[in-house]
């Protein structure tokens, strides 16, 4: 929160027109129906995991409204699903489930490893989106979305996959010739966060998404080749 507050202090004493934070899907009420919206950010307490990190991400778009009724700045938010890609943070210690999968997986195939396991049960359910399309959308919201109102940067409703099928795309990426196994005593956390994009679409309606299988590819690919200088 002392963040949010700096930053957008900073902006307006600066006379900064335009600024586009960053939340995240898992801001959304625990207790909740699907699909999520931009309206439904306050309507109740985050899950458990994410309480604190949550509420402070609130607080930007309260921030933003503020700012927006008292000064007239144009400082907006965007709430992206859940983001991969190159130059993704690659730590087994605190990287989200893309980048660490890619990263175990790299170590399977380099230690010739015949199992591999995936934490959980694999049957939670979550939307993906390539950080190159993301970072295509924000320049987006940038130039062309003037409401202080959050707008949602998520796939498709249909594009949301099992950990079980990211972890299968992965193990083909490779040609990992293994076998998954599945440790479910460890938890699996929030079992779906599925996000409407029915505003994205409306405003934006021939933006295309990559493909997941091949954005997968893609990431695969750039951490076989930049392992050595990836953040591990």
């Amino acid at each position: 929160m002392a963040i949010n507050d700096n930053v957008l202090a900073a902006c307006h004493s600066r006379s900064v027109r335009k600024v586009v934070s960053c939340l995240s899907t898992c801001i959304f009420p625990d207790n909740t129906t699907y699909p999520i919206d931009e309206t439904m950010v306050h309507n109740g307490p985050p899950h458990s995991s994410n309480y604190g990190y949550s509420y402070a991400k609130r607080m930007i778009d309260v921030l933003n409204r503020g700012y927006h009724e008292q000064h007239g700045r144009t400082f907006t938010s965007v709430i992206p699903c859940n983001v991969f890609g190159p130059r993704d943070n690659y730590s087994l210690q605190s990287s989200h489930v893309i980048p660490a999968l890619v990263r175990r997986m790299d170590d399977a195939m380099r230690n010739g490893d015949a199992t591999f396991t995936v934490l959980g049960s694999g049957k939670p359910l979550r939307q993906f989106i390539y950080s190159l399309d993301l970072a295509k959308l924000f320049l987006w919201v940038l130039r062309s979305y003037d409401s202080v109102e959050p707008i949602i940067l998520s796939v498709d409703e249909s594009d949301e996959v099992t950990i079980s099928a990211v972890a299968e795309a992965i193990k083909e990426a490779y040609g990992y010739q293994g076998t998954l196994v599945y440790d479910t005593s460890k938890a699996d956390g929030q079992y779906k966060k599925t996000a409407s994009n029915r505003k994205l679409r409306s405003l934006y309606k021939d933006f295309t998404f990559t493909p997941f299988e091949e954005a997968i590819r893609d990431t695969v690919k750039w951490f076989r080749e930049n392992r050595e200088i990836a953040r591990t």
